[in-house]
């Protein structure tokens, strides 16, 4: 099992993100996709597997499931749900093999979409938990022979704990 590096924030993900999302759109012509920047990456000054996410939505999944091909010419990988119900889950590889970029796509008012939407926000706006969120995530890829699943398992509770937390604040601001 491939072992999870973590690297500092690089403010160049912000410009992948955007060109990404440019090419997408593109490619996907008429279909109307709103594209959000999630992930460790789209917060400053935390540790972040150097992994694009994208999060999109959807009026219609069966409109993006008919346009898929245009993404898999992009070079994405066409995974389904792959175990998120509601979901088309698109993975990207570099050269080398190694993920460069996650597309999650639901339809728009998904609960899924608030999900990561606050999760995301809560971070940019709490640094004490961003910080938090950095030094556990530094903790667990410190033994280089850890597998990929001890990272996963080992940042659940937090994230569960903190997509609480999250959900509450986003949606009081939200009103």
């Amino acid at each position: 099992m491939s072992r999870v590096t973590v690297v500092p924030h690089d403010p160049a993900w912000a410009r992948a993100f955007a060109a990404e999302a440019a090419a997408i759109k593109a490619a996907l012509g008429g279909l109307t996709m709103t594209l959000h920047h999630i992930g460790s990456t789209a917060v400053p000054g935390i540790l972040a597997k150097p992994v694009i996410d994208l999060l999109g939505e959807v009026e219609v999944m069966a409109a993006l499931d008919a346009a898929a091909g245009k993404l898999v010419a992009l070079g994405y990988e066409a995974l389904g749900a792959n175990g998120i119900s509601g979901r088309r889950y698109f993975r990207k590889l570099g050269p080398d093999g190694e993920r460069t970029h996650h597309l999650h796509v639901f339809t728009r008012g998904s609960p899924q979409l608030v999900r990561h939407l606050a999760f995301r926000d809560y971070l940019r706006a709490m640094p004490d938990v961003a910080r938090a969120y950095s030094e556990l995530k530094a903790q667990l890829t410190r033994d280089p022979d850890a597998p990929r699943d001890a990272y996963i398992d080992g940042k659940a509770p937090f994230v569960l704990e903190t997509e609480k937390a999250a959900l509450d604040w986003y949606c009081q601001l939200r009103g």
